[in-house]
């Protein structure tokens, strides 16, 4: 069997996928049972191009479902877990700019009756 290219999947709908996919994972197994048999070298180093095709291919498919994800949550407020972007937890979960410059109401009203006071110095 050739490589799958990557080109070539993105053409194909989500039902071929599904089923090329099992078509590769059952290939898989079977290079794995003979390797555990003791199988002829040529078929030993074909599991290698089978696992990378097995992961182009759920590649693609994860791409795809991102893809509807985003389509339907356009222009919506709040995005969807899976395309938002993943950052760092402090990063996700910090103050935006807005609220990190608000004041509570106590220390607003303190800034305004006691506000700085302005010395000149004199020679």
């Amino acid at each position: 069997m050739v490589k799958v290219k990557a080109y070539e999947l993105r053409k194909k709908d989500p039902e071929a996928l599904q089923k090329q996919l099992e078509e590769l994972k059952t290939e898989l197994s079977h290079l794995r049972v003979a390797k555990v048999a003791g199988g002829a070298p040529s078929k030993l180093s074909k599991i290698r191009v089978f696992r990378k095709d097995v992961a182009k291919v759920l590649t693609i498919i994860h791409e795809k479902k991102r893809d509807q994800i985003k389509a339907a949550n356009k222009g919506k407020k709040y995005l969807a877990f899976d395309i938002r972007p993943k950052l760092t937890r402090a990063l996700r979960l910090r103050l935006t700019k807005e609220q990190a410059k608000k004041l509570p109401l106590r220390i607003l009203k303190k800034k305004l009756n006691f506000p700085q006071r302005k010395f000149a110095v004199a020679n």
